[in-house]
């Protein structure tokens, strides 16, 4: 899961690990740098309410975003 667009790497959720208030199904995720939490299979990620948490990293798949798809992504957060 090492995939980085510009310096910044996004993950799509595809199960919410019953993290139902911080996660959704489908939706795509900014990523921050933590090379601690992927040692312990954990990746870092902003959710919904802006804040970053730890995640199990097998909730998500890596995925690559155009430049304006970053720039929509980043709006929304």
């Amino acid at each position: 899961m090492r995939r980085r667009v510009n310096g910044r790497r996004y993950v799509l959720c595809v199960n919410d690990g019953g993290y139902r208030a911080s996660l959704i199904v489908r939706r795509v995720y900014r990523v921050l740098p933590d090379v601690k939490a992927r040692k312990h299979g954990l990746l870092r990620v902003i959710d919904d309410s802006g804040e970053d948490y730890l995640f199990p990293e097998k909730l998500f798949v890596a995925v690559e975003l155009p430049r304006m798809a970053q720039r929509v992504v980043a709006r929304t957060k």
